[in-house]
């Protein structure tokens, strides 16, 4: 499908950068899924193709696809997440850097996203803001919702190009300048909202997974630092508890990363939607007036 195609000419388009297939899933889904139902433009654009990813499911312990080709797998399961969700996607062709892992941490790969200049890694991005030509932008915070080098860098890419895609001197030869409304950073794993459904779970006589990961998001290490949390207020939550399901068939599509008995599924879509009927936001920069707090990301675009 080509950029923008059916849509018409001032209609509202939403780009969310991702570092890894499956990204997209976990963390606002069901806020694409609502506004692809009501006609605005949706496209994620995923910085890499989760090559060095990993067996997070059990049931896919020796596929031999997985097996042989990660990559070519985690892109068949990104175009059925696609597919689900009802979005356009895009690639940006960068390689996966890998999680390190061990103390002394090891050297992120060579020719990898997170050691790419920045300048290199958000050309792509770039290009693809001034042709699809989103009013708003969605990524992660400076600690990339979690410390991965990919997320981290996949926000500085983010940032870059919703500054840079306007002005007509950077980045020459990428398409006319186009310059982004609204810039926010998700808030998938916003502590509020973890700590309404082990709450919720508890008073109906239900285990809640989330305890121990609200013990540890309390604590310090041993350098007196609190776990990492986005330091960004919740400013915006889009109600989208409708499509709930949506957001669990788009987990389920990335069957090597996403256990269907883990952690995503330990509350029921009814529950959380009598509980936790949103996915949070923190809108960073604004270039139009909008009022907090807010409903919707097109807030003062409308």
């Amino acid at each position: 499908m080509a950029v923008n195609e059916g849509l018409p000419d001032g209609g509202l388009r939403l780009l969310a950068v991702h570092a890894h297939p499956d990204d997209e899933a976990s963390k606002g889904a069901a806020t694409m899924a609502s506004y692809v139902a009501a006609g605005i433009g949706v496209m994620v654009a995923t910085c890499t193709g989760g090559e060095r990813g990993g067996i997070q499911n059990p049931a896919m312990e020796g596929d031999p696809h997985s097996a042989r080709d990660m990559g070519g797998a985690r892109r068949l399961e990104m175009a059925r997440a696609a597919a689900t969700l009802g979005i356009e996607h895009r690639w940006l062709g960068f390689t996966d850097s890998g999680l390190p892992e061990g103390d002394p941490l090891p050297p992120l790969p060579a020719g990898c996203f997170a050691l790419t200049p920045l300048e290199i890694a958000a050309e792509p991005l770039v290009r693809l803001v001034r042709r699809y030509k989103p009013q708003v932008i969605v990524s992660y915070d400076e600690n990339g919702g979690y410390p991965h080098p990919d997320h981290i860098m996949a926000h500085k890419v983010a940032v870059e190009a919703f500054n840079a895609a306007g002005d007509p001197e950077r980045y020459p030869g990428t398409g006319e300048p186009w310059a982004p409304s609204k810039l926010y950073y998700d808030l998938a794993f916003n502590p509020q909202r973890f700590r309404a459904l082990h709450f919720a779970l508890e008073a109906a006589g239900i285990q809640s997974p989330y305890a121990e990961r609200l013990a540890a998001w309390l604590e310090h290490d041993a350098d007196g630092n609190i776990p990492p949390i986005s330091g960004h207020p919740t400013t915006t939550q889009v109600d989208c508890g409708d499509y709930f399901e949506h957001r669990e068939a788009a987990l389920r599509a990335h069957a090597t990363q996403v256990d269907p008995e883990g952690f995503f599924f330990a509350v029921s879509a009814e529950l959380q939607r009598t509980v936790w009927p949103w996915e949070d936001y923190s809108l960073i920069e604004s270039r139009v007036e909008t009022a907090m707090p807010e409903h919707d990301l097109f807030a003062g675009l409308r």
